[in-house]
């Protein structure tokens, strides 16, 4: 009985786990700049010679004076300009018109009704694997509206939240169609070739194959994790007494509200898909035209929907259930609207105070550089002579599936690694662009595994939000919850990487295994 007393009295909750970890993480620069740690690795600084240079990292130490100064004159400065932070108040904006006028509930029981939990669960995971080429707004998205269709579902909100998040982390690096991310990637991708070969070039088809064997197993691997293993070890979830209404019978103002917000929604939709397509009367406004590519015209920083398509999807929502609600006469004046538009942040406090120890623990570990001098010091291991393709491809998968835990971001860390990667692997007769499918694949595997992901923070407020344990839910359970995932799409990628290599398939258009 004792021992149980004193496991419940160090349970932490997770904004108490935050601040510890931002103070070892203080702690820890300040130990390693002592020590002088840094690594040195080879970067293409010159896109025009393509020659190396020796990039000199360093710990910084914030256990200092400096350092203390650089928190303290930043910390409300990373809050403010924390992107989560921002997209998730304005997207549960939109979502709280969705749930308060009854169109979420609605639709959602319409769509599923008949349908097999495990057919539910498989739809939802494959959206969000699909739904890396929107970059990350998904997680805000995708996220909360997971936990609701499983509550509309009379299932645990809890088996949506983390089915969501691991098919969201491991979709990030997987993607059937070009993101903005492959495209920035394949630049660097470009640098590290043209070490070796000024003419190389790449195809914005050079994946496809070998992403749609990716998304199509890790979706059904998901999947089954979620039913077979997940949902049977979660605690029983006590629903509201609204929650738990037995037979769903469509009503002529339900069907009306529908009806009314599916044409509204269609306009809204139709014009703004007039605005992205290039080349017609009036059309392409929305498009920044001082890019290549095109997913980079759509989602490049300085475009319109990279910087206003958080708002581009909460006024779809407020559209959906602003004119439900006047069809379903759910919302009958001003004041019943401005209620649905503030449903969704009442008894957000928490969340935001998780979001601030999220966004300063993060900010703080990047500022150490200890992130970037563990991938630089991993990435050396390329350079030793001697090794062979095979050794090589395992090498570079296990890389930066570690390398991910510490620097979550893609670009940066790729830009790091491409340098030496590429050229590694083109002389022993592999390809720059199977190179970056390595990578992707590897960083897939761990993307769900790290609090230093910076949406991240969304999973865990949202296990917060629904948990009703007495304890406070534990940051390193969330994580915990995310393992049996990571190693399954991990036996999955690094299977499709080895299956790609020794029978030689394609990737996808134009892109092949080796050079």
């Amino acid at each position: 009985m004792k021992k149980r007393n004193l496991k419940e009295k160090i349970t932490l909750d997770p904004i108490m786990t935050l601040l510890i970890l931002i103070v070892l993480t203080i702690v820890l620069s300040g130990f390693l700049s002592l020590l002088g740690v840094q690594v040195t690795y080879n970067a293409i600084t010159n896109n025009v010679t393509f020659s190396y240079t020796q990039s000199l990292v360093s710990v910084e130490s914030l256990f200092s004076l400096s350092g203390l100064k650089y928190i303290f004159t930043t910390t409300v400065s990373n809050f403010v300009s924390f992107k989560p932070l921002s997209s998730l108040i304005i997207i549960l904006i939109g979502i709280g018109v969705m749930e308060k006028s009854g169109f979420l509930k609605t639709i959602v029981t319409l769509l599923t009704k008949k349908a097999k939990k495990k057919t539910v669960t498989f739809v939802l995971v494959l959206i969000c694997v699909l739904a890396s080429i929107m970059g990350d707004l998904p997680f805000v998205v995708l996220i909360p509206l997971s936990a609701l269709i499983f509550i509309y579902g009379h299932r645990n909100p809890y088996i949506g939240i983390i089915a969501s998040y691991a098919a969201l982390s491991a979709g990030s690096g997987i993607s059937i169609f070009l993101t903005s991310t492959d495209s920035a990637l394949m630049d660097y991708t470009l640098l590290g070739a043209h070490v070796l070969d000024s003419s190389y070039t790449l195809g914005t088809m050079a994946f496809v194959f070998i992403m749609l064997a990716a998304v199509i197993l890790v979706a059904l691997a998901i999947t089954f994790i979620t039913e077979s293993i997940i949902a049977p070890r979660l605690p029983k979830y006590e629903f509201l007494e609204e929650e738990m209404e037995s037979e769903f019978t469509l009503s002529k103002r339900q069907l009306r509200g529908l009806v009314i917000a599916g044409f509204a929604g269609l306009l809204y939709l139709l014009f703004f898909i007039y605005c992205i397509i290039p080349g017609l009367p009036l059309s392409g406004a929305l498009l920044d035209y001082s890019q290549e590519f095109y997913i980079d015209k759509l989602f490049s920083v300085d475009s319109f929907f990279s910087t206003g398509f958080v708002f581009v999807v909460t006024m779809f929502f407020v559209i959906l259930g602003f004119f439900y609600g006047i069809g379903a006469k759910t919302i009958r004046n001003n004041k019943d609207l401005c209620d649905d538009l503030g449903h969704s942040l009442d008894g957000i406090g928490k969340t935001l105070v998780i979001i601030f120890f999220a966004s300063t623990f993060i900010s703080i570990f990047k500022s150490t550089n200890i992130g970037e001098v563990i991938t630089g010091a991993l990435s050396n291991i390329l350079t030793i002579d001697g090794l062979g393709a095979f050794p090589l491809i395992i090498i570079l998968f296990i890389i930066s599936a570690m390398v991910t835990l510490f620097l979550p971001g893609s670009t940066f860390k790729w830009a790091i690694m491409a340098g030496i990667a590429v050229p590694a692997l083109m002389n022993v007769g592999l390809s720059p662009e199977f190179a970056q499918v390595i990578f992707r694949f590897g960083e897939s595997v761990t993307m769900g595994l790290t609090p230093l992901a910076t949406y991240y923070v969304i999973y865990l407020a949202y296990l917060e939000k629904y948990n009703q344990n007495s304890k406070p839910i534990n940051l390193f359970k969330t994580l915990r919850y995310q393992v049996p995932y990571s190693v399954a799409v991990g036996v999955i990628l690094l299977s499709l990487i080895i299956v790609w290599y020794i029978i030689g398939l394609p990737l996808g258009i134009g892109g092949s295994v080796s050079t």
